[in-house]
């Protein structure tokens, strides 16, 4: 028997999170578990299309576990982080909670976002889950440890070389290392694409690898594919930045842009740090 859950959890691991959700609408005949691994995954789709208050106002304390910790990854994205933060640290010293793979998982996403990387890699390194895995695969990329990053994947590889996750862990392995695992990357990128659906995901992956090869061109015209699925996606603004500096373009309306949906991603704090050290410089000339 196939894996029931297969095209909801692929869809949303590529990005397609509309899909993910009307996909999941269609499952019938699902075990107690598989309901709740749909649901974590609806519900993680919402909170990607930014409906923080659509999953906050339903789930609630009587929900099971694994969804208590999706709620608290809304609530961290919603702004109530030092909510979010106390249900991770709770979790953690739960025996119960310790042992659900999306409840380790989240805490470890939690983590992740606020830097804490030995704390996230904590919670996840111990995982069987290829997410579980996937997530340690970006702390150690995020962490300039791309030695262990590689084994991470090789471990991913262990458990299913064709996944979706193992396919784009290798991908963006591939992206930090340069030279020929570019290229390498560049390919999971375009047969993922081609075999599923292009998604502003997958439209950044592309970009990205051809960023690192040099064609800025190519990789304009991908990042503009991807605007015009989603015009406030903060990678592809900031993507669009990098790119339109490269080409000698104005990058004034894509800032503009990225400062309203994203502030805090980390080109608009790095520019506003340097936009305040030239003030304070400036202001220091003039005295």
């Amino acid at each position: 028997m196939g894996d029931p859950l297969f095209g909801l959890r692929n869809s949303f691991h590529i990005g397609a999170f509309q899909t993910a959700i009307s996909e999941a609408s269609q499952l019938t005949g699902l075990s107690e578990a598989e309901k709740i691994e749909r649901d974590v995954f609806v519900y993680r789709s919402y909170i990607e299309l930014g409906s923080y208050e659509l999953v906050m106002s339903e789930i609630s304390g009587a929900s099971p576990m694994s969804l208590q910790a999706v709620k608290a990854l809304a609530l961290y994205m919603k702004d109530q982080r030092e909510a979010a933060l106390e249900a991770a640290a709770s979790w953690l010293t739960d025996p119960a909670a310790a042992s659900n793979s999306t409840v380790l998982l989240v805490a470890g996403m939690l983590y992740a976002l606020e830097e804490n990387y030995v704390e996230a890699l904590k919670a996840c390194h111990t995982g069987g889950s290829l997410e579980m895995m996937a997530l340690c695969v970006q702390v150690y990329l995020k962490m300039d440890r791309v030695d262990q990053a590689e084994k991470q994947v090789k471990a991913m590889s262990a458990v299913d070389d064709d996944a979706t996750l193992s396919q784009l862990a290798a991908a963006w392995v591939g992206l930090h290392q340069g030279g020929a695992k570019v290229q390498e990357a560049f390919y999971i990128f375009q047969e993922l694409g081609d075999k599923f659906s292009w998604t502003v995901r997958l439209h950044n992956g592309l970009a990205a690898c051809q960023m690192r090869m040099g064609r800025w061109e190519d990789a304009e015209s991908e990042l503009l594919q991807a605007f015009e699925k989603n015009p406030k996606d903060g990678d592809t603004l900031a993507n669009l930045v990098a790119v339109s500096l490269h080409l000698g373009k104005s990058a004034a309306r894509y800032m503009s842009q990225l400062k309203l949906v994203a502030p805090s991603h980390a080109i608009v704090q790095r520019t506003e740090e340097g936009e305040a050290a030239f003030d304070r410089a400036a202001s220091a000339i003039t005295a």
